[in-house]
């Protein structure tokens, strides 16, 4: 009985062989097999883009946080502004009342020394009119001393000359 079972087997595989349905199942097993195949090397290229896609997804949605903190920041920053605006605006207002007084106190001290500067160049006039006025008493003084020192000379040298001419005459009665 096994070897009727075989032997109709093998007669039934002839005819599909023969008929041409055992060719169209081949076929059909080698396109499901291709289509698998297909199949399976798509899921290999999506699993291979499934890192870049995450990778992807990782940076924008960190690109997406960055700018959500940029816009805190920002928000932030002009919270700070608007905190600061009165405090901003009294320090400007002291700014400009020290920079009032510095500028008093440079005034006052520019008008100061302009009035030194003044006071000592009358002062020097004054020492070099004095000055002058004692050279000029000097150079008076100076002149009548040298004057009178030259006419004492003449005067003793004259009188040396009479002295003398004394003696000669004395000397020549004797």
């Amino acid at each position: 009985m096994n070897k009727l079972l075989d032997y109709g087997r093998k007669a039934l595989f002839y005819v599909r062989v023969l008929s041409g349905y055992e060719e169209r199942r081949i076929r059909s097993f080698r396109m499901q097999l291709e289509q698998r195949v297909l199949q399976a090397q798509a899921r290999k290229a999506a699993i291979n883009k499934v890192p870049e896609q995450i990778i992807l997804s990782e940076v924008r949605r960190m690109v997406e946080e960055m700018q959500a903190l940029n816009k805190k920041l920002e928000e932030t920053e002009v919270a700070i502004e608007e905190y600061f605006k009165p405090l901003d605006m009294e320090a400007e207002v002291l700014m400009k009342m020290q920079l009032q007084g510095e500028e008093n106190k440079s005034e006052m001290m520019m008008k100061a020394l302009q009035e030194q500067a003044m006071r000592q160049e009358v002062e020097a006039r004054k020492s070099r009119s004095m000055h002058q006025t004692d050279n000029i008493e000097t150079n008076q003084n100076a002149s009548e001393t040298l004057v009178k020192t030259c006419i004492g000379e003449e005067e003793k040298t004259l009188k040396d000359s009479v002295h003398e001419a004394d003696k000669e005459e004395k000397t020549l009665k004797l």
